[in-house]
């Protein structure tokens, strides 16, 4: 059984070890999040392998999952090999502090931990193409030029012929101008006079026109 003094260690090794991969996430290259994650992890495993707490296996797997987050941030697909490597990170880690909830507690306080020093510094580090394929930056907006769909709300009130049979969808000419309308339920012959009621984004509604 571990004392409380060793376990707050232990935490504050892995917190350092989440902080490094989410730093090196972040900068996509820089060294800095890689080699302060590869030193807490040297130190966590190393100690708990001489302590006989630790199996190869359970470092093989811990490596196996750098190796495909390393892949990943090089060659980057959809992710895939990412969250394959940080599940197999955790896999290890829970097993090396004895595969209990205890264990579980444990990683959750540390992964804690990372974030929150992590938001505080976030903004100051560069950030890597992955970075920015995994957080989207720019937001539609219509100041951007983005819009949903044309609103054509000056054809309220505009007069026009049906172009097919509406059921109740259809065509018309209305104001000179070919568009796409609906009826407002009722079957509209074709060639019928209409009146456009009402302008919903796209979506134009018509009725026939007495």
């Amino acid at each position: 059984m571990e004392d409380a003094g060793s376990m707050i260690l232990q935490v504050l090794l892995l917190a350092i070890l989440f902080l490094g991969l989410m730093v090196e996430f972040k900068t996509g290259g820089l060294g800095v999040g890689a080699m302060l994650g590869i030193t807490a992890a040297g130190v966590f495993f190393g100690s708990r392998y001489v302590q006989g707490l630790v199996s190869m296996v359970q470092i093989g797997i811990f490596l196996a999952g750098v190796l495909c987050i390393v892949i990943e941030m090089l060659a980057p697909t959809v992710g895939l090999l990412a969250g394959l490597g940080v599940a197999a990170m955790l896999y290890s880690v829970v097993f090396a502090l004895g595969g209990t909830m205890n264990a579980v507690g444990s990683l959750v306080a540390a992964a804690a931990i990372a974030v929150l020093v992590f938001a505080l510094i976030v903004k100051r580090l560069p950030s890597s193409k992955l970075w920015r394929r995994l957080v989207l930056h720019d937001s539609t907006t219509t100041e951007s030029g983005y819009v949903s769909a044309e609103t054509r709300v000056e054809l309220v009130g505009c007069t026009g012929r049906a172009e097919t049979e509406l059921r109740p969808s259809g065509r018309a000419l209305v104001a000179g101008q070919p568009v796409d309308v609906v009826s407002e339920g009722a079957f509209i012959g074709k060639g019928t006079p209409v009146v456009v009621v009402s302008v919903n984004g796209s979506r134009i509604v018509v009725r026939e026109q007495k």
